[in-house]
C-alpha cells in the first residue's frame, strides 16, 4: 500500500532529514523509535534559530536577550502544560529526562514519604530506569519492592493489583505503555484503586507520549514523567508533572542557583515552584524545542498518529506471525509503538545484525527491562518500533527481511 493511502494525511517523511540516508548501501528504514525518535526539520531549526538569535541565560537577566530567552523558555513550559493538560504551568519541572524525573522523585518523595520498612508496588515490565532508583530508596529505608504478577498474555493481574494496593505500599509506580511489549497498562484503573486505599501513583510515560493522547487530570495521576528525545525533540530534556499539593511537600532534590529565593550565611529560603527543583542553568533550546516537537505532533494529531500505528501494528504482527518458527510477544491489544519477537533456535543479536546489513534498524537484547526477560525465559528480545514516519512498505521490507535471516541462520 503506498505512503500516500496510510491513515497520515501527507508525506511527513521529507520533514526528517536523517531518513535520506543509506545504510550499507541501502534506504534507511528506522524502526528504533522507542529507544530515540528522529528530529523533524522544524525542530532542529529552532535549535538553530535558539543559539544563532536568542542564546542567554534566563530568569536573571536584565538585558533584552535574556528577557527574551526566558519568555521563550516558560512559554514552552506552558506548551507542556497544555499538552498533558496540567492544571498550572507551575507542576511542570524540566528535567533531563524520564531517568531524572523518577530519580528526582526516588530521592525526594523517598525521603519524605517512604517510611521505614515501607513498599514501593511497581511491575515486573518496568524499565531499569523505574525500577533501580526505587531499589535504592527502599534500601535507605530499610523497605522493599513489591510487583503486580503478570498473566500469560502478559497483561497485569488486576485482581492481585487490587490486593496489593490494599497493604498500602507508599507509591505505585507505573509504566504507561511497555518499552518491551508495547503493552498499554491500564493506568486510569490503576490510579482509581490505588487512591481508594490513599496510595499515590507516579506513571512512567516515555514510551506513551508520541502515540496516546495523555490528560493528567483525568487520569488522576499524582506524578507523570517523559523524555522529549521519545517524542521528536531532542536528547537532554525531558518533564515530571506532580500535582501542586505534592511538590509543594517534597523537599529539593539538587541545591544551588535559581532553586533558591534568598541565601544567607547559614541557611537559605527555597524558591518557588516549579524553580524549587530546577537547579542550575535549564537546557533552554532543548525546551524550546520540546514545545516545537509538541507543536507538529499537535499539527498531524493523535487520531491520525494512533490509527496509523495500528495500521502497521497490524500488518507487521499478521505478516510476521505468518513467516511461521517466531515468538511474538503481547501480540495482541491494547498495545502501541512496539513489536518485540525472536525467531526459534536463533539469537536476536544475531538477528539485528542482519537487519542492519539490509538496512534496518532494529534494538535487540533485554532492552534494559531484565526482570521481564527472566519472567519471559529469554534473554532478549528482537525490537521493532514505530513512529509517524514508518510506512507500510516499510514493514513489507522488514517481514522479507526477517524471511531471509531465518533462512540463514537455520
Amino acid at each position: 500500500m503506498p505512503y500516500e493511502n496510510n491513515t497520515i494525511n501527507r508525506n511527513i517523511r521529507t520533514d526528517f532529514p536523517l531518513l535520506e540516508q543509506t545504510v550499507h548501501g541501502r534506504p534507511l528504514i528506522y524502526l528504533d523509535n522507542a529507544a530515540t525518535t528522529q528530529k523533524p526539520k522544524v525542530v532542529l531549526d529552532a535549535m538553530y534559530r535558539y543559539y544563532a538569535s536568542l542564546n542567554s541565560n534566563i530568569h536573571r537577566g536584565v538585558h533584552s536577550l535574556s528577557q527574551q530567552a526566558t519568555t521563550a523558555h516558560e512559554a514552552a513550559r506552558e506548551t507542556v502544560r497544555d499538552f498533558i493538560h496540567a492544571a498550572e504551568a507551575e507542576e511542570i519541572v524540566f528535567t533531563r529526562g524520564t531517568t531524572e524525573s523518577i530519580n528526582l522523585l526516588a530521592q525526594t518523595f523517598g525521603t519524605a514519604f517512604l517510611p521505614q520498612g515501607g513498599t514501593v508496588l511497581l511491575s515486573p515490565m518496568e524499565h531499569h530506569s523505574n525500577l533501580v532508583p526505587w531499589q535504592e530508596a527502599v534500601s535507605r529505608k530499610g523497605g522493599r519492592l513489591a510487583y503486580i504478577p503478570m498473566t500469560d498474555g502478559q497483561y497485569l493481574d488486576m485482581q492481585a493489583a487490587e490486593s496489593l494496593l490494599a497493604q498500602k505500599p507508599a507509591l505505585l509506580t507505573i509504566a504507561h505503555v511497555s518499552n518491551v511489549l508495547g503493552r498499554i497498562n491500564p493506568v486510569k484503573e490503576l490510579i482509581r484503586m490505588a487512591h481508594a486505599h490513599d496510595v499515590p501513583v507516579l506513571v512512567d510515560g516515555a514510551q506513551a507520549v508520541a502515540h496516546l493522547p495523555v490528560d493528567v487530570q483525568d487520569l488522576d495521576c499524582d506524578f507523570y514523567c517523559f523524555s522529549g528525545h521519545k517524542m521528536y525533540a531532542p536528547m537532554g530534556i525531558g518533564v515530571l508533572y506532580g500535582k501542586k499539593s505534592w511538590l509543594e511537600k517534597l523537599p529539593p532534590y539538587q541545591f544551588g542557583g535559581e532553586m533558591i529565593s534568598e541565601v544567607r550565611l547559614y541557611e537559605s529560603d527555597y524558591n518557588r515552584l516549579p524553580f524549587k527543583f530546577e537547579a542550575g542553568t535549564p537546557a533552554v533550546a532543548e525546551a524550546i524545542c520540546l514545545a516545537e516537537a509538541i507543536r507538529y505532533l499537535q499539527s498531524i494529531g493523535f487520531e491520525a498518529v494512533q490509527t496509523h500505528d495500528r495500521l502497521l501494528l497490524d500488518a507487521a504482527t499478521e505478516s510476521l506471525s505468518a513467516l511461521g518458527g517466531l515468538d511474538i510477544y503481547a501480540s495482541d491489544q491494547p498495545k502501541c509503538g512496539v513489536i518485540s519477537f525472536n525467531i526459534q533456535g536463533a539469537h536476536h543479536y544475531d538477528v539485528g545484525v542482519i537487519l542492519d546489513q539490509m538496512g534496518i534498524a532494529v534494538r535487540t537484547g533485554h532492552h534494559c527491562a531484565q526482570p521481564l526477560m527472566g519472567l519471559l525465559g529469554i534473554s532478549g528480545t528482537v525490537r521493532a518500533s514505530f513512529a509517524i514516519y514508518n510506512t507500510l512498505d516499510e514493514v513489507e521490507k522488514l517481514v522479507e527481511a526477517v524471511r531471509k535471516a531465518k533462512a540463514m541462520l537455520l
